[in-house]
């Protein structure tokens, strides 16, 4: 009799793609036009969402550097979304996003990548207008073009985008790996909860357990 399918399969690296979710200036800093948005100055914005900053510097970035530097070294393919419209004012993006009123402009330095976890030129980047990639994007044919069978998730936020993104895949036909600790959202509640929800569609795995498993391929 054969065993029924599992998503507790260790990634094979050439089927393998790290996807970094809305990693930029626009919600990631202080000073992002999601905060000056809300009419917050960057020092409002720091003290009203304390904890969610807090996690990034000590916590989700600093894994996902080392994520980004383990799967580089691996030759795993290195992917981010950013939210972007493909316009200046923003018409193309969803109705959800324009009744939460995000505007970050093509090329506005709010749709750029995180300095910290910067793309190399030839990474692949895709600007989204709706929550979920998979819906604003063609990563699926391009994952499909590229071969992956196997997705490491993090990112921001948690229980929005991340959240979004895994579900997607998982009925994709993807096996996804969700990286606990190098995601964030703005409570430890919320992120908690979310994981609760989320864990029945993909692995969770802390940075520590997953580069270990890498080393072990």
């Amino acid at each position: 009799m054969t065993d029924p399918p599992s998503r507790e399969i260790p990634i094979f690296p050439r089927q393998a793609a790290l996807l970094f979710i809305d990693v930029q200036n626009y919600n990631a800093r202080p000073d992002g036009g999601e905060y000056k948005g809300q009419g917050l100055k960057p020092e409002e914005a720091e003290v009203r969402h304390a904890y969610f900053f807090r996690r990034l510097k000590e916590v989700a970035i600093p894994n996902m550097q080392r994520l980004q530097r383990a799967c580089r070294a691996r030759g795993i393919e290195v992917m981010y979304t950013v939210i972007e419209s493909l316009t200046k004012d923003g018409r193309d993006f969803s109705l959800d996003y324009k009744i939460t009123g995000f505007n970050v402009p093509k090329g506005s330095w709010d749709a750029h990548v995180l300095d910290q976890i910067r793309p190399l030129d030839d990474e692949i980047l895709f600007p989204k207008t709706s929550s979920s990639v998979f819906i604003s994007t063609n990563i699926h044919y391009v994952l499909g073009n590229l071969g992956v069978e196997f997705l490491i998730i993090s990112g921001l936020l948690t229980d929005q985008c991340v959240s979004h993104a895994v579900r997607d895949a998982c009925d994709l036909g993807y096996l996804v790996t969700l990286i606990t600790d190098a995601c964030a959202t703005y409570s430890e509640d919320r992120h908690k909860t979310s994981l609760g929800h989320i864990k029945g569609y993909c692995r969770l795995r802390t940075t520590d357990a997953f580069l270990q498993e890498l080393d072990l391929l």
